[in-house]
């Protein structure tokens, strides 16, 4: 396709993406309310994202907001033990949760005319969740096999944990959201208390919901389900750690139950939101953004050091890290792929993008933005996402103007600032037995 045809695609994509307009305003009690309306389906996303993720917890009560994602299933005084998910599929519905280390986001899909039972729910899961030790018991074993599953016996699986111990070492960023599970194990039924009715209070949450709606009358089922819901009045601790310059680059080597070796590289980078935080995100599409982007063109393609090559922008909202990698292809020594990495890493310090490059990763990420808000589960969740990190829920509509905004000398000019030796993480994963 013809670099002309390609912008009047893109272009044509903007013109067709509606403006997507919400309604939002505060309970007396802090509660947040973003109403989306949308008729064309006759579907609903009920979501509640609260500002707690690992970043929040004690440093000896890591694995919290995690663990809270789980026992939040657990029942209320109202909903049974085992019944949330049944009351989500007998209604034709669908529900699920994640945690990161900034956020615990919760949200079910219904027909719209289940919208008062995703509402109930969630004010279930605010007022009066059962925190009682069968349940904490039992969660604790499901989070137990989870992290067996996920991260131990999972090739590579621990490498983001090991990257971010070592790239942070004063910041809560330092331990993931499956935490420690000792710290889980010791904690009183009082502690879990204590994190519930610190965090899970309207205060801290937003709640957004997207679909086919009635407002008017959304808003007062809404009122009646979280409007009796007392505010929270405990102190929501929020980390005001400054991470000091990592010194020098950290490297280390790490045996796992794999066959091909692997090479990790992490650069600290801004937080989410700053202008260089779009820069960052505009590479990592640059150098990773398909099959014809550079590494993989590179190093996957043409030279075949490796299986599969990458990079990605890990943001956070108190910092990030930009993160490449490369899964060896058998026969490769990891000194070999990481050279062809830092070639293809000084590529964008040395010389200026091409313009024909630049707009196609640009109409990547416009495909990319429009279509990530293409689901009432998206927009849910983007609205929420914004109004949390940023303050402005409307960046669902405008953030592409940011991307928009970033130059091909931006790109340079992070690169020179950022992907410097002094400044990173590199790892190297080997089979189990061969570290020399």
């Amino acid at each position: 396709m013809a670099l002309p045809a390609v912008l009047l695609f893109v272009n044509s994509t903007q013109a067709q993406a509606p403006k997507i307009t919400f309604e939002k305003y505060t309970l007396p009690n802090g509660l947040t309310v973003i109403l989306h309306q949308d008729k064309t389906a006759p579907v609903v996303a009920v979501s509640a994202l609260y500002h707690v993720g690992s970043k929040n917890e004690d440093t000896a009560r890591t694995g919290f907001a995690h663990f809270f994602e789980h026992l939040m299933f657990e029942g209320s005084d109202n909903v049974k033990r085992g019944d949330f998910d049944k009351y989500t599929s007998n209604a034709g519905g669908y529900n699920n949760a994640n945690t990161t280390q900034d956020r615990t986001y919760y949200y079910e899909l219904f027909p719209s005319n289940q919208v008062a039972l995703g509402l109930w729910l969630e004010s279930e899961r605010m007022l009066h969740a059962k925190i009682e030790d069968i349940g904490v018991n039992t969660q604790k074993e499901v989070v137990k096999e989870e992290k067996r599953q996920r991260i131990d016996n999972q090739p590579y699986g621990t490498i983001i944990g090991e990257i971010f111990k070592r790239a942070f070492r004063e910041h809560p960023y330092k331990w993931q959201p499956i935490g420690s599970l000792e710290h889980l194990s010791r904690a009183k039924l009082s502690d879990f208390i204590h994190f519930y009715k610190t965090f899970y209070v309207p205060n801290n949450c937003v709640l957004s919901i997207a679909g086919d709606i009635d407002i008017p009358q959304l808003k007062q089922q809404i009122s009646a389900y979280f409007g009796p819901i007392p505010k929270g009045v405990k102190s929501i601790p929020r980390p005001s750690v400054t991470e000091p310059p990592l010194g020098g680059e950290v490297r280390d080597v790490i045996e796992d139950n794999i066959q091909l070796p692997a090479v990790v590289q992490a650069y600290r980078s801004p937080k989410q939101g700053s202008e260089e935080y779009y820069a960052f995100n505009v590479l990592s599409s640059l150098l990773s953004g398909g099959n014809s982007s550079r590494m993989n063109k590179a190093i996957v393609d043409e030279k075949q050091l490796a299986v599969q090559a990458g990079a990605f922008n890990y943001a956070l909202e108190d910092a990030g890290l930009f993160i490449t990698f490369g899964i060896a292809n058998m026969n490769v020594k990891p000194e070999d792929l990481e050279k062809e990495i830092q070639v293809v890493v000084d590529g964008v310090k040395e010389k200026l993008v091409d313009e024909r490059e630049f707009e196609k990763v640009r109409n990547k990420i416009t495909t990319d933005f429009v279509n990530r808000n293409a689901s009432m589960a998206g927009i849910a969740e983007s609205l929420a996402n914004y109004q949390v990190y940023f303050g402005d829920a409307n960046l669902v509509n405008t953030e592409i103007n940011r991307y928009n905004k970033v130059t091909r000398e931006d790109l340079m000019k992070v690169a020179h600032k950022y992907l410097n030796k002094e400044n990173r993480v590199t790892l190297y994963y080997v089979p189990k037995g061969s570290r020399k």
